[in-house]
């Protein structure tokens, strides 16, 4: 087992207990396809502060089951990518808090999800996937379902508000499309109000033109890219998921200022993380 880094590298933070493939295999394709170096981490939380119990012989069983648990998973990455660096590492400390730190430094953060109901990921003791996405400086991924490779052609889909966050999430996306040759659906969602005051052409109208805008400049960057623009009507949460159904992957901004901002409760990145039938990727802004 080492520690040793790369600011460039790919974290993914495997759960203790339950399977870890999906994500590290999810992680390890990225790895390879963009040619960076993969880091493979289990936190392990500090002991507690009491002088009735000794926490140093399950500490030391948990960092033991942790690292062999981190071995197998680093010999699957290397049979499956050999030319992938796969570094291990048991940090102590509370998985949300250890996996924040990381995201500092990495390309991305690569996490999985349990699919628990909202307010029980939420409120879990054990939850990392709330709290890393909404603080963490780099793009995380979130993979509880796998993405859909039997689709054809395959295609990503991009969520957009007009917000500095959609603008990052959509040039990810472009570029995640571009690596794999998928194409890209890019797409806005028109939420009606309960009572309309003016035409209900012109929203949709400002929306199919914020599209055509958004990609203008990366239109031309990216010219393998197959792009459609989509406007859609109805709850964004259920819109995004249902157009990513067979997808890829979903990739959405975080803390812009339109409506896929924040990670709290209600919000449409939160709500995809649980209703999305594949991998959700959120970008930050800048």
């Amino acid at each position: 087992m080492t520690a040793a880094r790369s600011a460039r590298d790919i974290v993914v933070g495997i759960d203790p207990v339950r399977d870890w493939h999906l994500p590290t295999a999810w992680a390890a394709d990225e790895a390879h396809r963009r040619r960076l170096p993969l880091r493979l981490l289990i936190a392990v939380p500090p002991q507690h502060d009491s002088r009735h119990v000794d926490d140093i012989p399950l500490q030391t069983a948990l960092r033991r089951a942790a690292a062999d648990r981190l071995e197998q998973a680093q010999g699957w990455v290397r049979d499956r990518h050999p030319e992938v660096p796969a570094t291990t590492d048991v940090p102590g400390g509370s998985a949300a808090h250890v996996l924040g730190g990381e995201a500092r430094d990495a390309r991305m953060v690569v996490l999985g999800s349990r699919h628990l109901g909202r307010t029980a990921e939420f409120l879990s003791a054990g939850s990392t996937v709330v709290p890393v996405t909404a603080q963490a400086r780099c793009p995380v991924v979130v993979v509880g379902d796998a993405e859909h490779v039997t689709q054809q052609p395959p295609y990503i889909v991009a969520g957009i508000d007009g917000s500095a966050s959609a603008r990052e999430a959509l040039s990810f996306a472009f570029d995640e499309a571009d690596l794999r040759g998928a194409a890209l659906r890019v797409v806005c969602v028109w939420e009606p109000p309960l009572f309309m005051l003016h035409d209900e052409e012109v929203a949709p109208r400002a929306q199919r033109t914020l599209l055509g805008e958004a990609t203008a400049g990366l239109g031309e960057k990216y010219p393998d890219v197959h792009v459609t623009h989509e406007v859609l009507t109805g709850h964004p949460v259920e819109e995004l998921a249902r157009a990513a159904e067979h997808a890829l992957a979903v990739v959405v901004g975080r803390r812009g200022r339109g409506g896929y901002t924040g990670m709290r409760l209600g919000s449409v990145v939160h709500g995809l993380l649980h209703r999305a039938h594949c991998p959700v990727i959120t970008v930050p802004a800048g």
